[in-house]
């Protein structure tokens, strides 16, 4: 089969791969009706996250079980199937605390971009659709594997309540999905920043209340206006830089919770400072398997659709040009069909 490779910056390539196939009795094979490129695909796509060598790329996935191994017992072939981007037994400790993302037996998901994908731990890992979905919801059963799940996680980890003001950093698909995820939680005002006319359509579409396209110290001080001089109850960080952490934390009240999920790359936090902002932090790779059964239940009854977060669709021979698309801000997020 033909799938993605990444060999260094900027260099993708849809090329001949062995084809997927069982190698423990706790996998599944799935035939791919849906993937896609993830923003932080373009962390080592951009060459700011190095590669010692070509890897097989892609995360997010969905599509129809084919083969099961023999300990498998609770998904079956011919079922659709969404999963989680990390790997997790869901049997674990803390699996069962709800923090599949620090799973004892953890991994990454890769090579989803490819007609075929080896899913392990299918018992855990895998959850079941009703029945075979319509084509037009596939997009959000696909999101939910994951930029669906983690904006969700930034609303959960920043106890976004009913009635509660409610601030997001990052006008990228995580963030738009933080904002519509908001929204489901009953938050009353939702704060979008974005300086996109595009990503704050969406992010209005989505739930938003209010938009602003100050950055920094400018963006903090906006959002002091707009709560008369309070702050947040709740910060959604979804872009992972120190700007954008920094107005997270300065854009809360004293006493706010800020969920942070936005990779990291050159933050760094004060101890000092932290203490006198009096902040509640709460964050990191989202445990999306804890939440895949009510998102996709949320999906399936038509009550959201996150999958308009996908503005470019393409065939997976073209996945260059996806990621060209993303990187260039042409695109929010590229699907990928096989």
């Amino acid at each position: 089969m033909k799938g993605t490779v990444l060999y260094g910056p900027r260099d993708v390539r849809f090329e001949d791969r062995e084809e997927s196939r069982i190698e423990k009795p706790t996998d599944a094979i799935i035939r791919m009706t849906a993937t896609c490129v993830c923003g932080s695909d373009l962390w080592p796509y951009r060459g700011i996250q190095k590669i010692e060598q070509p890897i097989p790329m892609g995360h997010e996935y969905c599509g129809i079980v084919e083969e099961v191994g023999s300990e498998v017992k609770n998904i079956k072939p011919g079922q659709f199937v969404t999963g989680s981007f990390r790997i997790a037994d869901n049997t674990c400790p803390h699996c069962q605390f709800g923090y599949q993302s620090g799973c004892e037996n953890l991994g990454f998901m890769s090579g989803a971009q490819a007609p075929q994908l080896r899913v392990p731990f299918a018992d855990g890992m895998l959850v079941a659709t009703p029945d075979i979905p319509s084509k037009d919801i596939v997009p959000s059963l696909l999101a939910a594997s994951d930029v669906f799940g983690t904006g969700w996680f930034a609303a959960d980890a920043a106890n976004v309540k009913p009635g509660s003001t409610v601030a997001v950093v990052g006008d990228g698909a995580v963030g738009l999905m933080g904002v519509l995820s908001a929204k489901v939680m009953g938050a009353e005002r939702i704060i979008a920043m974005s300086r996109h006319e595009s990503r704050q359509k969406l992010a209005l579409e989505f739930g938003a209340t209010d938009i602003v396209t100050e950055r920094g110290d400018e963006g903090v001080a906006q959002v002091e206006e707009l709560t008369k001089g309070i702050g947040a109850d709740s910060v959604l960080e979804c872009v992972g830089a120190q700007e954008s952490m920094m107005q997270a934390v300065h854009s809360s009240r004293p006493g706010g919770w800020i969920g942070y999920v936005g990779v990291p790359h050159g933050v760094s936090l004060a101890g000092e400072q932290l203490f006198f902002e009096a902040v509640h932090l709460h964050g990191g790779p989202a445990p999306v398997r804890r939440f895949l059964p009510e998102l996709i239940h949320l999906v399936w009854e038509r009550k959201v659709n996150p999958g308009k977060v996908f503005d470019l669709t393409l065939p997976l021979s073209e996945v260059a040009e996806g990621y060209r698309a993303m990187d260039e801000r042409r695109a929010i997020k590229t699907l990928l069909r096989p």
